[in-house]
């Protein structure tokens, strides 16, 4: 019983920092124009400056993974929350451009970690038939932290100024490591010889039935991502006219809607003992909405609001890439499956929030509001099809995934 508590407490302390990591990956939305206004930059810049913590994220997955199965979670959680920590310090009070993107960089340092530490406490520490579930039910709290991100943190901008905010979220991230130093357990049943990793890390890669699933999360959560996560709130004041408070609530709903789609189809699938038949379903609804957004030029306010709940739902689906990737290989090396998996997550938004602004930066009319740069519909539409054609090469890549039917069904080469 002392071990299970034990494993709850951890797995407590590592939602925390996910929740964190989600607050810094959809933050630039809400405070969009406060970031070109304080720095003077336009949508290239602030595609950049959004999108470091991707860059760094996804160079991160792979080394985390390694990390995990060879450290544990107990010591990446520690050092991920103060470097974040500090981080979030230094793009809160940075004076100039190059500092900001300094800070959101070491942001993504620390938090890259927080994700496999917390899916290697549930592997090493619960049951193996409930790790969907529990995945799903981590992700509906730490995705908390970027409902928190939308309309909560534009309400805090406006009324104590968005540097403030990060410099309370530092200090935040410095208890967590702290707690995580203190009650966080060590996982040395789930280790992996320090001396092997390479040879298992090649395992896992050299594994055909490990990369769809890193195609799909490329294609899936970087138009999600790549949405939600910064030009969401432009496009809907810009373009559908909406206040600021507005547009960031529809980002809020957004990602409530995904945070229980994290938890529903984690247990939809765990209960039917089927993977690829939930994953092709959502995802193809996904696809769907972004040919709404696409065709219709207006859309009432409750239609807007329920097309974003339903998109976030839907798009949770490609959550179920990590069991998967994990079911096709061997058990020890969880850590480093799902990391090869998740760098796909983090890869896509890394390019495609910048290339959406690259692209209406080309035909921006020189327009400015405030020191905040105005594009046009069509310059939206061009980058919103971007993201379109992500998410149906993502739903492609979905049919190549191989049916675990929930359980691990790899084995050892004769």
């Amino acid at each position: 019983m002392k071990g299970k508590r034990a494993a709850v407490l951890g797995l407590t302390l590592a939602i925390a920092a996910y929740l964190l990591s989600f607050f810094h990956r959809v933050a630039p939305a809400a405070i969009a124009g406060d970031l070109q206004a304080s720095f003077a930059i336009g949508g290239a810049q602030l595609g950049s400056l959004a999108a470091t913590y991707f860059y760094i994220y996804t160079l991160m997955q792979v080394p985390t993974g390694v990390l995990a199965d060879t450290l544990g979670p107990r010591r990446l959680l520690v050092w991920g929350g103060l470097v974040a920590g500090g981080g979030s310090l230094l793009f809160g009070l940075a004076p100039s451009f190059e500092l900001a993107f300094a800070g959101r960089t070491l942001v993504g340092l620390g938090v890259s970690v927080t994700f496999i530490a917390m899916l290697k406490l549930i592997a090493t520490g619960f049951e193996e038939g409930r790790f969907a579930t529990l995945v799903g039910f981590s992700m509906l709290i730490g995705n908390f932290g970027s409902i928190l991100a939308g309309a909560p943190l534009a309400w805090a901008a406006q009324a104590a100024g968005w540097r403030a905010v990060f410099v309370v979220v530092g200090v935040l991230s410095f208890a967590i490591a702290l707690g995580s130093r203190v009650w966080v357990a060590e996982t040395p049943a789930g280790k992996v010889d320090r001396t092997a990793w390479l040879g298992g890390l090649i395992g896992v890669l050299k594994n055909r039935s490990t990369w769809p699933g890193f195609f799909m999360n490329t294609g899936l959560a970087g138009a999600f991502f790549g949405f939600a996560g910064l030009w969401a709130v432009p496009y809907l004041t810009q373009v559908h006219g909406m206040s600021r408070n507005t547009a960031s609530t529809h980002v809020s709903v957004y990602f409530l809607g995904f945070a229980l789609g994290c938890l529903v189809w984690g247990r939809l699938s765990d209960a039917i003992g089927r993977r690829k038949p939930v994953m092709l379903a959502v995802s193809g609804v996904h696809v769907l909405g972004w040919l709404v957004w696409l065709a219709v030029d207006a859309l009432p306010l409750a239609a807007t609001f329920a097309l974003c709940g339903a998109m976030g739902l839907v798009t949770a689906g490609f959550t179920l890439s990590w069991a998967a990737a994990k079911e096709v290989n061997p058990p020890p090396l969880a850590g480093m499956a799902t990391s090869v998996v998740n760098v796909g997550v983090f890869l896509g938004p890394a390019i495609l929030q910048p290339l959406v602004g690259w692209v209406m930066e080309r035909h921006w009319d020189g327009r400015l509001q405030d020191g905040v740069r105005i594009y046009a519909a069509a310059d939206y539409a061009a980058g919103l099809q971007l993201l379109a054609g992500a998410a149906i090469l993502g739903w492609v890549a979905a049919l190549f995934v191989k049916e675990t039917g929930c359980r691990n069904i790899w084995k050892p080469v004769p």
